[in-house]
């Protein structure tokens, strides 16, 4: 039997420690170890998206990435998107475009989208559908999920001004 590994991690700007065993995802990790179940379990092989989570500046699925190789990582989660009570642009933008349904997939998008958003100012619609395209919804179809995005990039926009 293996032992767990010691992680030491910050996670939506707090230092977090836990410990896990070899072979859990850092989605298990996070769900189960931590209590942030935020980031929702969709397909558990990388291809839907539902555990997006930003490592290190770069959105990753939580799923693929072993709990164990977050030691000393940055990890942003849906939970850590909105400041306080007060929404993320991208947050507040998919309640009002009505981008989400169920809602399994909502995290996810809104982690990715937020992460374009900070990597570029004003992305071009082909530019947003290109990003989101490892996210996939199976209720809401991407109209109003782009609309949400384009709508979060000039709010940002006019904040900065």
């Amino acid at each position: 039997m293996h032992g767990k590994y010691h992680v030491r991690t910050t996670i939506n700007g707090e230092a977090v420690e836990f410990l896990c065993e070899p072979r859990q995802s850092l989605l298990e990790c996070l769900r189960d170890i931590l209590g942030l179940t935020g980031s929702k379990e969709g397909c558990n092989d990388g291809n839907c998206g539902a555990c997006t989570v930003i490592l290190d500046g770069r959105i990753v699925n939580s799923c693929l990435v072993l709990g164990a190789e977050a030691d000393g990582a940055d990890i942003t989660t849906i939970e850590g998107v909105a400041r306080g009570s007060r929404l993320h642009p991208v947050q507040r933008a998919f309640l009002e475009q009505a981008a989400l349904q169920c809602g399994v997939c909502t995290p996810g998008l809104i982690v990715a989208a937020k992460a374009l958003l900070e990597a570029e100012a004003q992305p071009s619609e082909e530019r947003i559908r290109f990003w989101l395209a490892n996210n996939l919804c199976r209720c809401t179809g991407y109209d109003k999920i782009v609309r949400a995005v384009q709508q979060a990039a000039h709010e940002m926009q006019e904040v900065n001004r």
